[in-house]
């Protein structure tokens, strides 16, 4: 998955990812992946993230951003980051996840993976 330098944050938000499948590189099971959308997690789980959630064959998953990895980024980069950019993070780190078949309802995104996964697609 690659992202451009500004992707914005045009059109809906249940269509900033495409859907995906990740196959387990253990078991090779198929996971079906579609993003739905994203929210700042401070106001309903008091955690310092930006939570998005995904629909992975069809149960609901939520990826938390560290919040710290965000701004880390905004003072690197001068800019903020999109939100579209942000559920392109996420959805990276999912697909991380399932690959290793390590399936669970939430996820927290440590700030160093938040800032390792947007050096990894090149968002600048």
């Amino acid at each position: 998955m690659t992202t451009s330098i500004g992707m914005s944050n045009h059109g809906a938000m249940s269509e900033f990812v495409g859907e995906f499948d990740v196959t387990s590189r253990l078991t090779d099971q198929t996971y079906h992946c579609r993003f739905s959308h994203l929210w700042n997690g401070v106001a309903t789980r008091h955690s310092d993230t930006v939570d998005t959630k995904f629909l992975v064959d069809g149960r609901g998953v939520v990826v938390g951003l560290a919040h710290p990895g965000i701004v880390r980024f905004t003072e690197q980069a001068g800019r903020d980051l999109s939100d579209r950019e942000a559920s392109y993070i996420a959805a990276q780190f999912l697909r991380e996840q399932l690959e290793q078949e390590d399936e669970r309802p939430l996820y927290d995104v440590s700030a160093a993976d938040v800032t390792r996964i947007i050096a990894q697609l090149g968002v600048r």
